[in-house]
């Protein structure tokens, strides 16, 4: 039974943090009594940054990556390759794949894959995107990064389809990612091989 806790704030506070991801309620419990502890400056500041970071991040216009201005930093850096785009499922894989320093091309975000059992079709994600910027821009390879899932693979031949007509070269991840594991749970080193050792889609 869930324990009702004697201040009404307290109760707020543990409610809204055991919303997030990982967050039960005893977590969240461990989390309010910290921030009480704390000095009311820095508890402050954490709540400052949390407003500032869901009012003033938004997503680029081009790759659908996190950004702060209208198109983010990868894409507007001169020194990135604007002929290879890396296809991944969301802006945690970015991230992950930005750790291992060997991909420098820009990027594409779909925001999910293809999951018919979760009611996610293609018109869901963002691959018409990604096919007009194939046909508008001057790319010549798309990496498809994708997690090496069932939902992932479903998406990467569907990719496959819709680019085939272009003149672009498609390739995928080697396999040394672990078949059904996610992307992000992948170490730096083994995903660094997969993107050098990419291998033509077919």
């Amino acid at each position: 039974m869930e324990t009702r806790l004697n201040s009404q704030l307290l109760e707020r506070a543990v409610g809204e943090l055991s919303k997030l991801p990982g967050i039960g309620r005893k977590t969240a419990l461990r989390l309010a009594l910290h921030l009480l502890r704390k000095e009311p400056e820095e508890a402050r500041s954490l709540g400052e940054s949390i407003i500032d970071l869901r009012d003033n991040i938004s997503y680029c216009s081009r790759c659908h990556n996190i950004s702060e201005e209208p198109v983010c930093e990868i894409c507007s850096d001169p020194r990135r390759d604007k002929k290879i785009v890396c296809v991944v499922e969301n802006v945690k894989d970015v991230i992950t794949i930005e750790s291992t320093h060997q991909h420098h091309g820009l990027y594409h975000v779909l925001g999910g894959l293809i999951s018919p059992l979760d009611g996610i079709g293609p018109s869901d994600i963002e691959i018409d995107s990604l096919v007009e910027r194939v046909r508008n821009e001057e790319v010549e390879e798309v990496i498809l990064a994708l997690s090496p899932t069932m939902e992932g693979d479903t998406t990467n031949f569907y990719i496959y389809r819709k680019l085939s007509e272009l003149p672009v070269k498609v390739t995928v991840l080697a396999r040394g990612l672990s078949v059904g594991n996610e992307l992000e749970y992948a170490d730096e080193l083994t995903l660094g091989k997969s993107i050098q050792n990419r291998i033509p889609f077919n």
